[in-house]
C-alpha cells in the first residue's frame, strides 16, 4: 500500500485518469448531507468559471463523466446527465493513499475509491 500523500490538482488528474473504463464510488459528505454515487467511469474533464455570478459558483469543476446511478431516500436513481460534478477552488486539498482520493472543499469531502 502506498503511503498517504497530498497531490497537485495535475497529480489528481494523472492519477484518476488510470482508472477511466472501471466502477467507481464516490461518497459526498457535507453538514449534513451524504450521497453516494456509483459510476463506470469512462472520462475526466474540467470546467473554470472564470467569470461567476456568485461566490457560491465554484471557480473550478471537476466532471466524472460516465454512467451511474445516486443513493438518495427513494433508493437509486440514475444520474442525469451521465456525469458528476465536483466543484472545487484554489484552496481544494487532494489526498491519495494508494486506494482511495479524498478532494476536500469549502463544502464538504469527497471520497473516490474503486468499487470492489
Amino acid at each position: 500500500m502506498m503511503e498517504h500523500q497530498f497531490l497537485s490538482i495535475e497529480q489528481l488528474d494523472q492519477q484518476l485518469k488510470q482508472w477511466n473504463g472501471k466502477h467507481i464510488k464516490i461518497e459526498k459528505i457535507e453538514l449534513t448531507d451524504k450521497d453516494e454515487i456509483h459510476m463506470n467511469l469512462t472520462d475526466i474533464a474540467y470546467e473554470s468559471h472564470t467569470r461567476r455570478l456568485d461566490q457560491y459558483e465554484a471557480m473550478h469543476t471537476l466532471i466524472l463523466n460516465g454512467e451511474g446511478e445516486i443513493q438518495s431516500s427513494q433508493g437509486y436513481q440514475p444520474l442525469p446527465d451521465a456525469s458528476y460534478e465536483i466543484p472545487l477552488e484554489d484552496t481544494s486539498l487532494y489526498e491519495f493513499d494508494g486506494e482511495q482520493f479524498l478532494l476536500t472543499t469549502d463544502r464538504g469531502v469527497y471520497r473516490i475509491s474503486l468499487e470492489s
